[in-house]
Protein backbone atom coordinates (compact mmCIF):
# COMPACT_ATOMS: atom_id res chain seq x y z
CA UNK A 1 0.00 0.00 0.00
CA UNK A 2 1.22 3.52 -0.80
CA UNK A 3 1.37 6.07 2.36
CA UNK A 4 -1.02 7.41 4.40
CA UNK A 5 -3.97 4.97 4.03
CA UNK A 6 -5.23 6.52 7.60
CA UNK A 7 -8.81 7.89 7.39
CA UNK A 8 -9.09 11.30 6.15
CA UNK A 9 -10.89 13.15 8.60
CA UNK A 10 -14.68 15.02 7.50
CA UNK A 11 -16.83 17.05 9.01
CA UNK A 12 -20.09 15.01 8.10
CA UNK A 13 -21.33 13.81 10.85
CA UNK A 14 -22.29 10.54 9.73
CA UNK A 15 -19.74 9.78 6.94
CA UNK A 16 -15.79 8.71 6.77
CA UNK A 17 -13.58 8.79 3.82
CA UNK A 18 -10.33 6.27 3.33
CA UNK A 19 -8.45 4.22 2.05
CA UNK A 20 -8.97 0.19 2.47
CA UNK A 21 -6.29 -1.28 5.06
CA UNK A 22 -7.40 -4.67 5.34
CA UNK A 23 -8.88 -7.09 2.66
CA UNK A 24 -12.41 -7.36 4.96
CA UNK A 25 -12.62 -3.75 3.77
CA UNK A 26 -11.73 -4.42 -0.19
CA UNK A 27 -14.43 -7.03 -0.10
CA UNK A 28 -16.99 -4.87 0.80
CA UNK A 29 -16.15 -2.03 -2.16
CA UNK A 30 -16.61 -5.53 -4.08
CA UNK A 31 -20.02 -6.04 -3.07
CA UNK A 32 -21.06 -2.54 -3.41
CA UNK A 33 -19.24 -3.06 -7.13
CA UNK A 34 -21.22 -6.01 -7.84
CA UNK A 35 -24.84 -4.73 -6.52
CA UNK A 36 -24.32 -1.58 -8.73
CA UNK A 37 -23.09 -3.07 -12.11
CA UNK A 38 -24.39 -6.43 -11.99
CA UNK A 39 -27.13 -6.14 -9.95
CA UNK A 40 -28.92 -2.14 -10.99
CA UNK A 41 -27.07 -2.27 -13.96
CA UNK A 42 -27.07 -5.55 -15.46
CA UNK A 43 -23.32 -5.35 -16.31
CA UNK A 44 -21.98 -9.21 -17.61
CA UNK A 45 -19.34 -9.48 -15.29
CA UNK A 46 -16.78 -11.97 -15.02
CA UNK A 47 -14.77 -13.17 -11.55
CA UNK A 48 -12.29 -15.24 -11.19
CA UNK A 49 -13.44 -18.93 -10.85
CA UNK A 50 -14.02 -19.84 -6.81
CA UNK A 51 -14.98 -16.19 -6.16
CA UNK A 52 -17.69 -16.09 -3.57
CA UNK A 53 -21.04 -15.15 -5.05
CA UNK A 54 -21.71 -11.23 -4.84
CA UNK A 55 -18.09 -9.97 -5.43
CA UNK A 56 -17.07 -7.78 -8.47
CA UNK A 57 -13.79 -9.00 -8.30
CA UNK A 58 -11.01 -8.72 -11.53
CA UNK A 59 -7.28 -9.16 -11.46
CA UNK A 60 -6.74 -5.41 -10.80
CA UNK A 61 -8.03 -5.54 -7.87
CA UNK A 62 -5.11 -6.59 -6.45
CA UNK A 63 -2.49 -3.94 -7.10
CA UNK A 64 -4.94 -1.24 -7.12
CA UNK A 65 -5.44 0.73 -3.87
CA UNK A 66 -9.35 1.26 -2.87
CA UNK A 67 -10.62 4.48 -1.30
CA UNK A 68 -14.10 4.22 0.40
CA UNK A 69 -16.85 6.18 2.46
CA UNK A 70 -18.11 4.48 4.90
CA UNK A 71 -21.49 5.24 6.46
CA UNK A 72 -20.51 5.73 10.73
CA UNK A 73 -22.38 4.21 13.98
CA UNK A 74 -23.34 6.63 16.98
CA UNK A 75 -19.80 5.85 18.95
CA UNK A 76 -18.16 6.71 15.13
CA UNK A 77 -17.73 2.86 13.84
CA UNK A 78 -17.56 1.94 10.11
CA UNK A 79 -20.73 0.60 9.10
CA UNK A 80 -21.87 0.43 5.38
CA UNK A 81 -19.88 1.49 2.31
CA UNK A 82 -21.38 3.91 0.35
CA UNK A 83 -18.99 4.59 -2.35
CA UNK A 84 -15.70 3.66 -4.01
CA UNK A 85 -13.21 4.57 -6.00
CA UNK A 86 -10.29 1.78 -7.02
CA UNK A 87 -6.36 3.64 -7.86
CA UNK A 88 -4.14 2.35 -9.54
CA UNK A 89 -0.44 3.44 -9.21
CA UNK A 90 2.42 4.04 -11.41
CA UNK A 91 3.63 1.24 -9.73
CA UNK A 92 0.39 -1.00 -9.35
CA UNK A 93 0.18 -0.65 -13.32
CA UNK A 94 3.83 -1.90 -13.55
CA UNK A 95 2.69 -4.83 -11.19
CA UNK A 96 -0.29 -5.52 -13.46
CA UNK A 97 1.41 -5.02 -16.57
CA UNK A 98 -0.53 -1.84 -17.57
CA UNK A 99 -3.59 0.10 -17.08
CA UNK A 100 -6.92 -1.70 -17.37
CA UNK A 101 -7.90 1.66 -20.13
CA UNK A 102 -5.35 -0.71 -21.85
CA UNK A 103 -7.74 -3.26 -23.09
CA UNK A 104 -10.18 -0.18 -23.88
CA UNK A 105 -8.02 2.15 -25.72
CA UNK A 106 -4.39 2.35 -27.57
CA UNK A 107 -2.94 4.36 -24.59
CA UNK A 108 0.60 4.75 -26.71
CA UNK A 109 0.24 8.71 -26.76
CA UNK A 110 0.67 8.92 -22.90
CA UNK A 111 3.72 6.29 -22.43
CA UNK A 112 5.46 9.37 -21.04
CA UNK A 113 2.90 10.27 -18.74
CA UNK A 114 2.91 6.44 -17.08
CA UNK A 115 5.12 7.12 -14.57
CA UNK A 116 3.17 9.89 -13.07
CA UNK A 117 -0.02 9.35 -13.57
CA UNK A 118 -2.86 6.78 -11.48
CA UNK A 119 -5.44 5.32 -13.29
CA UNK A 120 -9.17 5.34 -11.33
CA UNK A 121 -12.33 3.10 -12.21
CA UNK A 122 -15.25 0.65 -10.61
CA UNK A 123 -16.42 4.09 -9.43
CA UNK A 124 -19.92 3.84 -7.86
CA UNK A 125 -21.96 5.12 -5.43
CA UNK A 126 -24.87 3.45 -3.41
CA UNK A 127 -28.40 4.10 -4.02
CA UNK A 128 -29.77 7.08 -2.01
CA UNK A 129 -26.28 8.24 -1.88
CA UNK A 130 -26.14 10.46 -4.58
CA UNK A 131 -26.95 13.52 -4.27
CA UNK A 132 -23.15 14.81 -4.41
CA UNK A 133 -21.49 14.79 -1.00
CA UNK A 134 -19.94 10.95 -1.11
CA UNK A 135 -18.68 11.84 -4.76
CA UNK A 136 -17.16 15.41 -3.37
CA UNK A 137 -15.50 13.20 -0.12
CA UNK A 138 -14.15 10.44 -2.96
CA UNK A 139 -12.84 13.53 -5.33
CA UNK A 140 -11.07 15.00 -1.70
CA UNK A 141 -9.30 11.53 -1.10
CA UNK A 142 -8.31 11.81 -4.46
CA UNK A 143 -7.09 15.12 -4.88
CA UNK A 144 -5.15 14.71 -1.78
CA UNK A 145 -3.74 11.54 -3.20
CA UNK A 146 -2.32 12.93 -6.02
CA UNK A 147 -0.71 15.54 -4.37
CA UNK A 148 0.44 13.76 -1.88
CA UNK A 149 2.41 10.96 -3.94
CA UNK A 150 3.51 13.83 -6.18
CA UNK A 151 1.28 13.12 -9.17
CA UNK A 152 0.29 14.39 -12.32
CA UNK A 153 -2.97 13.64 -12.67
CA UNK A 154 -5.40 10.77 -13.07
CA UNK A 155 -6.81 8.75 -16.39
CA UNK A 156 -9.92 6.89 -16.55
CA UNK A 157 -13.16 5.96 -18.54
CA UNK A 158 -16.02 8.18 -17.49
CA UNK A 159 -19.04 5.80 -18.69
CA UNK A 160 -22.66 6.70 -20.45
CA UNK A 161 -25.23 4.21 -20.73
CA UNK A 162 -26.43 2.87 -23.48
CA UNK A 163 -30.09 2.11 -23.25
CA UNK A 164 -31.02 4.17 -26.11
CA UNK A 165 -28.57 2.44 -28.70
CA UNK A 166 -25.54 4.95 -28.11
CA UNK A 167 -27.26 8.31 -29.30
CA UNK A 168 -26.91 10.02 -26.12
CA UNK A 169 -22.96 9.58 -26.08
CA UNK A 170 -22.50 9.74 -29.63
CA UNK A 171 -24.05 13.43 -28.98
CA UNK A 172 -21.81 13.76 -26.23
CA UNK A 173 -19.15 13.35 -27.45
CA UNK A 174 -19.91 15.56 -30.77
CA UNK A 175 -20.01 17.96 -28.32
CA UNK A 176 -17.34 18.27 -26.15
CA UNK A 177 -14.97 17.59 -28.35
CA UNK A 178 -15.53 21.09 -29.25
CA UNK A 179 -14.22 22.03 -25.91
CA UNK A 180 -12.88 19.30 -23.74
CA UNK A 181 -10.52 17.70 -25.99
CA UNK A 182 -6.45 17.19 -25.43
CA UNK A 183 -3.92 18.49 -27.50
CA UNK A 184 -3.81 16.25 -30.65
CA UNK A 185 -0.83 14.64 -29.80
CA UNK A 186 -2.04 13.44 -26.46
CA UNK A 187 -5.48 11.68 -28.62
CA UNK A 188 -5.46 7.79 -28.01
CA UNK A 189 -8.03 5.59 -30.31
CA UNK A 190 -10.46 3.14 -28.71
CA UNK A 191 -9.96 0.06 -29.27
CA UNK A 192 -13.72 -1.51 -29.93
CA UNK A 193 -14.92 2.20 -31.31
CA UNK A 194 -18.56 3.46 -30.67
CA UNK A 195 -19.58 3.63 -34.32
CA UNK A 196 -20.38 7.52 -33.82
CA UNK A 197 -20.91 8.32 -37.72
CA UNK A 198 -24.05 5.57 -37.36
CA UNK A 199 -25.56 7.87 -34.97
CA UNK A 200 -27.55 10.68 -34.48
CA UNK A 201 -25.00 13.15 -32.69
CA UNK A 202 -27.15 16.08 -32.49
CA UNK A 203 -29.31 15.17 -28.89
CA UNK A 204 -29.40 17.83 -26.79
CA UNK A 205 -27.90 15.51 -23.89
CA UNK A 206 -27.13 16.55 -20.27
CA UNK A 207 -23.70 15.05 -19.22
CA UNK A 208 -24.33 12.48 -16.52
CA UNK A 209 -23.50 13.99 -13.31
CA UNK A 210 -20.00 12.36 -12.60
CA UNK A 211 -19.36 13.43 -16.35
CA UNK A 212 -20.03 16.72 -15.12
CA UNK A 213 -18.16 17.21 -12.14
CA UNK A 214 -15.45 16.00 -14.13
CA UNK A 215 -15.70 18.42 -16.40
CA UNK A 216 -16.32 21.39 -13.87
CA UNK A 217 -13.11 20.00 -12.05
CA UNK A 218 -10.77 21.11 -15.56
CA UNK A 219 -10.45 17.29 -17.08
CA UNK A 220 -10.06 17.00 -20.61
CA UNK A 221 -11.47 14.01 -23.29
CA UNK A 222 -8.44 12.11 -24.23
CA UNK A 223 -10.11 11.07 -27.99
CA UNK A 224 -13.56 9.18 -28.94
CA UNK A 225 -15.53 6.93 -26.99
CA UNK A 226 -15.38 3.01 -27.07
CA UNK A 227 -17.96 0.68 -26.81
CA UNK A 228 -17.97 -1.61 -23.66
CA UNK A 229 -20.26 -4.01 -24.46
CA UNK A 230 -20.26 -6.53 -20.86
CA UNK A 231 -20.97 -3.36 -19.44
CA UNK A 232 -23.76 -1.74 -21.81
CA UNK A 233 -21.96 1.93 -21.43
CA UNK A 234 -19.52 3.86 -24.08
CA UNK A 235 -16.53 4.93 -22.53
CA UNK A 236 -14.92 8.13 -22.82
CA UNK A 237 -11.28 8.16 -21.99
CA UNK A 238 -10.67 10.98 -19.44
CA UNK A 239 -7.67 13.03 -18.00
CA UNK A 240 -7.52 14.76 -15.01
CA UNK A 241 -4.34 17.05 -14.36
CA UNK A 242 -3.78 18.32 -11.19
CA UNK A 243 -2.72 21.31 -12.48
CA UNK A 244 -5.40 22.59 -14.80
CA UNK A 245 -8.41 21.71 -11.13
CA UNK A 246 -9.93 25.31 -10.78
CA UNK A 247 -7.95 26.90 -7.89
CA UNK A 248 -11.17 27.43 -5.82
CA UNK A 249 -11.85 23.06 -6.57
CA UNK A 250 -8.29 22.43 -5.73
CA UNK A 251 -8.53 24.51 -2.66
CA UNK A 252 -11.83 22.95 -1.74
CA UNK A 253 -11.03 19.27 -2.33
CA UNK A 254 -7.74 19.66 -0.46
CA UNK A 255 -9.05 20.96 2.45
CA UNK A 256 -11.26 17.71 3.17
Amino acid sequence: MLASCSPISTSAPRLQVGWARHAEDVQAAQVLRWRVFAEEMGAQLSPPPGTPAGLDVDRWDAHCEHLMVWTLDEAGGRQDVVGTYRVLTPDGARRAGGWYSDAEFDLAPLDGWRSSLAEVGRSCTAPGWRQGGVVMMLWGGLTQFMQRNGLRGVLGCASVPMRDGGHAAASLWARLRQTHLVEPELRVQPRLALPVHELDDTLDVEPPPLIKGYLRCGARLLGAPAWDPDFGVADLPVLQELERMPAAYRARLLRG
